[in-house]
């Protein structure tokens, strides 16, 4: 007998064991079964379970589980990302604190150092995947740092250079000034600062001090690297000073007056200054007028000796201040206005991002992008939902040079050498280029070797076929490769999914998958973003450890509508929970009346109506699954398994039995039924919840039974689901779900029993009357139930509702206290209208809008969840407009 009480901690551990050592896991590449293939997004080895991992897995492990049970040969690719930057900040931040310097101890020590962490700690992700119940195939194990994953790479960063694909060149990058490493944009997070906007005059040349343009900006101490000033060509208060020169303030240089539609006429004075060296807008500003490049910031960023002497050495903020002290004394600096901008910075090291010029390798990204966007306008990979292809294609047809070169130690080393005249030599090993350099100089010559080491995105964008044996035309790869599906948030498209999309076709000449499905952003429960600094974060692992993984997984499942956002909270979870308690509880029913599964029980045999019905049912609820899976619509399975094991399951068919399992004549095949459909259902929940179904599965299905992960997917045509016993049974649930409503709406206290009264009663009505009287009695909470054939006569204090063109009537009067329900019902409306004219007023009223300016600075959360709050309370509005009504009649 199963324990009175749920807990799910203890059976988890034991469960996933058991599916790990029975091999379920494992793809068969030799199987003569169909192939289905995910590869994981691995997640970076210095991490921790957060729940947009949480989210993803479940997504990939129902799918993976699904087909599993349907006969494919599954490949579920699992692994971790070396994570470049994280991984050298974290153990960085470790030596520290013992006093180490990296510097000190040298590249191949700290090497070492990395490589020893990593062997301590670099696991706990995925102990923390295991944890979620997720099913990949661990002997298949990789990380993008690993021997043979580092040899791929470096084929790749060759091959790209000797087809002029990958160069070095000098551009703006994101500049770390802590880390002293170029990053890339995911690792930029942008806050919003109050600073100003500072009014600079710059005197025109020529006008005897009379003259002048005034320039608006954010970065006073950029100045000192201005090469121009831009207006709008159409701005009439300007466009006369086109091609003239202005003064620039405290320097002895002049710039040119560039006429450039980048230019806000409304925003700011309408005229800005152009800093190429360290703005990207600038940068292309500058291009498209040939402008020269200036970098007045070093690698620490502080003024360099491309500024005047008093300016050097001083750091950005210092410059800041000086600048501006100057800008007075010179009566240059006409005003200051409060502004509010985004300023970058460091997700790791938190310090302020500096775009700076510098030498980096880079990817030429818009050749390589022709064939990703020509595979998906040809449908040779497709996005779910739709729209979400229309971000991939901006991203592509708007895509940069790609800087791939990091100023760190830890990661793939660029396989550059260059010789003692700094010729570059390009090839796989050191002894490879040491031959090319011999060729070249006629003699061997002393090289070194560049100490960039590659972006992380740069191997991850190969992991669809390295891990499946690249450049070998392995078993795996001919079988696995191209991917059914990328599962991942819209946030990567352009970091992870671009880069795949255009390495895969470079290098195998097929997508790296024929589907991409992205999910949206978790977000907390009131619609706001998750942040450490709000305190809003969700941690998986703690609701976990307090509702069981099953009950998270449930809830990520039943909340992930394509494309939408995911509003998440621990009631939520709460609620998943009780549904597991639910089922655990419908399990002890069974076993409590004697319910066991008897081999040869053939669900096709059943003569009593109730079990004809939950067999049709059950072939409806896994023809809804199975096509809800399959349209990547995990919401609605969740919505199909829910429904029906709350309602028709428990609510409905376990209640219509209790009184047969008294009749012996009809307990045996009732006892039968239940149990099988049961099975069935732990079956098609299996992929959503697999922990309690395994658990539960396991009690039901014999003394050695096989795994549930083992067992096939329920064939959908076990009966039709359109037979009289259905509409029967169906006209029962929907007058007893009428009957409840009812009660419920008017607050009908549980132990009143109310008479019902049938109009417009056919005989067809009349013989289900009689013969589900006692169900309807019990289930309803009824007195009596009568029946006419008549149309029902004008009621007063009455509940009324249709059920197939028959009038159910239940008459109130002996049960509540009318005149104090309808005040009762009165006073919420007047409640809701208070309510509703409030959420009018913030969507739409002109003087709210001025005054907090809402429309314009309210984030599009904060609006949808006023909105849907509105469409609730107009809804519940409405209802109780109709309740009064009956009430009067």
């Amino acid at each position: 007998m199963l324990d009175k009480t749920f807990n799910p901690q203890s059976l988890e551990s034991e469960i996933y064991k058991a599916w790990e050592e029975s091999g379920a896991f494992s793809c068969d590449p030799s199987s003569p079964k169909k192939p289905y293939s995910i590869m994981m997004p691995p997640p970076n080895v210095t991490g921790s379970l957060h729940v947009g991992h949480a989210l993803t897995y479940t997504i990939q492990d129902i799918l993976i589980r699904f087909k599993r049970m349907q006969g494919f040969d599954v490949l579920w690719q699992p692994g971790t990302d070396h994570a470049g930057i994280a991984t050298q900040f974290v153990v960085e931040r470790q030596l520290a604190e013992k006093g180490i310097n990296r510097q000190t101890l040298g590249r191949e020590a700290f090497i070492e150092k990395v490589w020893e962490w990593k062997k301590e700690s670099g696991d706990m992700i995925v102990r923390q995947q295991r944890r979620l119940g997720i099913s990949p195939d661990w002997t298949r194990q990789r990380f993008t740092f690993d021997e043979d994953f580092n040899r791929v790479v470096l084929k790749v960063f060759v091959a790209l250079y000797k087809e002029n694909l990958i160069y070095k060149d000098k551009r703006l990058v994101n500049w770390d000034p802590k880390l002293q490493t170029a990053v890339s944009d995911l690792e930029v997070v942008s806050q919003e600062t109050k600073g100003h906007l500072w009014y600079i005059q710059y005197p025109l040349v020529g006008q005897d001090g009379e003259g002048s343009i005034t320039v608006a900006t954010t970065r006073p101490e950029t100045l000192l690297g201005d090469v121009a000033v831009a207006v709008h060509p159409e701005d009439e208060r300007y466009k006369h000073l086109i091609g003239k020169q202005v003064h620039l303030p405290l320097t002895h240089r002049t710039i040119p007056i560039v006429g450039d539609t980048y230019c806000d006429p409304e925003k700011g004075s309408g005229a800005v200054k152009i800093t190429p060296g360290h703005d990207f807008n600038d940068f292309e500003v500058g291009r498209r007028h040939n402008l020269p490049l200036i970098n007045i910031l070093d690698k620490s960023a502080c003024l360099n000796e491309n500024v005047p002497l008093g300016y050097q050495g001083l750091s950005i903020e210092q410059a800041r201040s000086q600048v501006l002290a100057d800008l007075e004394a010179a009566g240059l600096l006409e005003k200051a206005e409060p502004n509010v901008h985004a300023v970058p910075y460091g997700e790791k090291s938190g310090v302020q991002i500096q775009p700076w010029l510098t030498d980096q390798w880079f990817v030429d990204a818009k050749t390589l992008a022709i064939p990703a966007i020509k595979a998906v306008e040809e449908g040779r990979t497709r996005f779910l939902p739709e729209h979400s292809a229309a971000t991939y294609f901006e991203w592509l047809r708007n895509i940069q040079p790609w800087c791939i070169s990091r100023q760190i130690w830890w990661g793939h080393q660029v396989p550059v050498w260059y010789g003692p005249d700094g010729h570059a030599f390009v090839e796989e090993t050191e002894e490879q280029a040491r031959l090319e350099a011999a060729r070249h100089y006629g003699e061997a010559a002393e090289l070194t070797r560049d100490t960039d080491v590659l972006d992380t995105w740069f191997s991850s964008a190969l992991w669809p076929f390295s891990t499946l044996g690249w450049p070998q035309q392995t078993i795996e790869l001919k079988r696995y490769y191209p991917t059914d599906v990328l599962d991942t948030g819209i946030d990567i498209i352009f970091f992870w999914v671009v880069r795949m999309m255009m390495m895969g076709l470079h290098f195998t000449k097929d997508v790296p998958f024929k589907t991409v499905y992205i999910h949206g952003m978790i977000r907390d429960e009131k619609g706001a973003k998750m942040s450490k600094t709000k305190g809003n974060v969700i941690n998986p692992l703690t609701y976990m450890d307090k509702f069981g993984t099953d009950a998270l997984r449930f809830t990520l499942s039943a909340l992930a509508v394509p494309g939408r956002d995911l509003k998440l909270g621990e009631s939520r979870i709460e609620g998943s929970r009780n549904f597991m308690t639910k089922i655990w509880n419908a399990a002890r029913f069974l076993q409590m009346n004697g319910c066991a599964l008897q081999e040869g029980f053939d669900p096709k045999t059943c003569q009593h109506t109730v079990n004809r019905w939950i067999v049709g049912q059950i072939t409806l609820l896994i023809n809804q699954v199975t096509d809800a899976i399959e349209s990547y619509r995990f919401d609605e399975a969740a919505t199909h398994i829910y429904q029906f094991i709350w309602g028709t399951y428990c609510d409905y068919y376990l209640e219509f039995l209790k009184p047969i399992f008294q009749d012996e004549t009809l307990a045996t095949e009732a006892r039968q039924t239940a149990v099988w459909a049961f099975g069935y259902v732990l079956k098609v929940a299996h992929p959503l919840i697999p922990f309690i179904t395994e658990a539960l599965w396991k009690e039901f299905a014999g003394d050695t039974p096989e795994l549930l992960i083992n067992q096939p997917w329920p064939d959908p045509t076990i009966s039709s689901t359109d037979t009289p016993d259905a509409e029967e049974m169906g006209w029962v649930v929907q007058v007893i779900d009428g009957i409840r409503s009812r009660r419920a709406e008017f607050n009908v206290p549980p132990a009143s029993l109310l008479p019902l009264l049938v109009y417009e009663a056919t005989p067809k009505i009349q013989e289900r009357l009689n013969r589900h009287e006692a169900i309807l009695m019990r289930l309803g909470r009824l007195e009596s139930i009568q029946a006419f054939p008549e149309k029902p006569p004008a009621l007063k204090e009455a509940a009324q509702f249709i059920v197939e063109h028959a009038a159910l009537v239940l008459p109130l009067g002996g049960s509540i206290d009318v005149a104090a329900e309808r005040k009762r019902l009165q006073q919420e409306l007047d409640k809701l209208a208070t309510e509703i004219d409030s959420c009018q007023k913030r969507l739409s009223n002109a003087d709210f809008r001025e005054k907090a300016n809402f429309r314009e600075k309210a984030k599009p959360e904060i609006i949808e969840e006023i909105q849907e709050r509105l469409g609730s309370f107009e809804t519940r509005k409405e209802k109780i407009k109709e309740a009064l009504l009956r009430l009067q009649g």
